[in-house]
């Protein structure tokens, strides 16, 4: 089994284009009945056992607060951010057990992505309340930043400028960041942060080159030869493709999934949705699975995915599913376990997900 892709470029970027990951249907794939009092989660050919207790810390050595994403290095361990600054970055083996951590610095930690560089891999930090990206070496140390995209001529100072996310291209190291708390621009730059473009802004409606929070951002890398930009546009429940520079191609709505960001495993998309409904219902998220159609195939901790003639009916939290609270990113491994880190949600620990069918 090839392992995931996207924030984890261990490959070179011809391996990249393989598929293959946990979402598979292969019929070869052994499916495992719960177990009396195991909660189950998730539709049709993609359920999932909850593994308790998974990663939980000593809050008083190890705290957090916002749990906002999660990244495996190429050693298999798991990094967590967070917004607290007692130890911003938790780094987990696959167990649960803490191998260490670091960072004081990041009072606004909040999008985290992987890269490999001449064989050496790298973090970029997006930080909300410094108003910048940092990139580091996976021990911590600061590399470079960007700060706010005065190039653009479109801000005014720096605290318009609020990144939530970046994407990397595994082709040339362009780097996408996502002002999905600010201006709403996608901003791309290089492998060196030298700014090259932009696009996007700021709307209230269903305009197609534009967003309501681009709160995510992603390399899509499935079609070989045609890579595109999958991006979030959170309050409109969709996600939005374009192409590498910035030209809008369609829309996927995603009908009361309040989405935060598109990740990439294997031939499918995994994201976590951090409210359903309307968006004013504290504590109704869920995890959307999409295949290489992006059509939705399971939709753990909510309400099942229905089409009626091709279009995907409203969708909301389960009620009787109190496993997730507000979930923020979701990360495949490549043992075949899903991980979800969880904005606003009472400074719990990732929940980890173990499928069986």
């Amino acid at each position: 089994m090839n392992k995931p892709i996207q924030r984890r470029d261990f490959l070179k970027t011809s391996s990249v284009l393989v598929g293959g990951s946990l979402l598979s249907t292969s019929n070869t794939m052994k499916k495992i009945a719960p177990k009396p009092g195991e909660i189950v989660v998730g539709h049709n050919n993609y359920k999932f056992k909850v593994i308790p207790n998974w990663g939980i810390l000593d809050a008083g050595k190890n705290p957090v607060n916002d749990c906002h994403e999660m990244v495996e290095d190429a050693k298999g361990r798991l990094f967590l951010l967070t917004n607290e600054t007692k130890n911003n970055v938790l780094i987990y083996d696959k167990s649960g057990k803490l191998l260490d951590s670091w960072g004081h610095t990041y009072p606004g930690a909040h999008g985290l992505t992987i890269l490999n560089e001449g064989g050496e891999q790298f973090l970029l930090i997006c930080d909300n309340t410094r108003h910048q990206v940092i990139k580091t070496d996976l021990k911590g140390k600061e590399i470079f930043k960007i700060e706010y995209p005065k190039e653009t001529g479109v801000y005014d100072h720096p605290h318009q400028f609020v990144p939530t996310e970046t994407a990397v291209n595994p082709k040339n190291g362009d780097i996408y960041v996502a002002d999905g708390y600010g201006a709403n621009y996608i901003i791309q730059y290089d492998a060196k942060g030298k700014y090259i473009r932009h696009f996007g802004g700021k709307t209230n409606d269903y305009d197609d080159n534009l967003f309501n929070c681009c709160h995510g951002v992603l390399v899509d890398t499935r079609d070989p030869k045609n890579w595109t930009l999958l991006v979030t546009d959170r309050v409109n429940n969709s996600f939005k493709r374009f192409t590498l520079d910035g030209k809008f191609i369609t829309r996927y709505h995603l009908p009361g999934s309040f989405v935060c960001r598109p990740n990439l495993h294997g031939d499918h998309i995994v994201a976590a949705c951090f409210r359903s409904g309307d968006g004013n219902w504290p504590g109704s998220g869920y995890v959307q699975i999409l295949d290489k159609d992006m059509k939705v195939v399971s939709t753990p901790g909510g309400s099942e995915p229905i089409y009626k003639n091709g279009v995907l009916q409203r969708q909301h939290k389960d009620d009787e599913n109190k496993v997730f609270i507000h979930p923020h990113d979701v990360y495949a491994d490549s043992d075949d376990n899903i991980y979800i880190a969880q904005w606003a949600s009472q400074k719990t620990y990732p929940i980890k997900l173990e499928r069986i069918g």
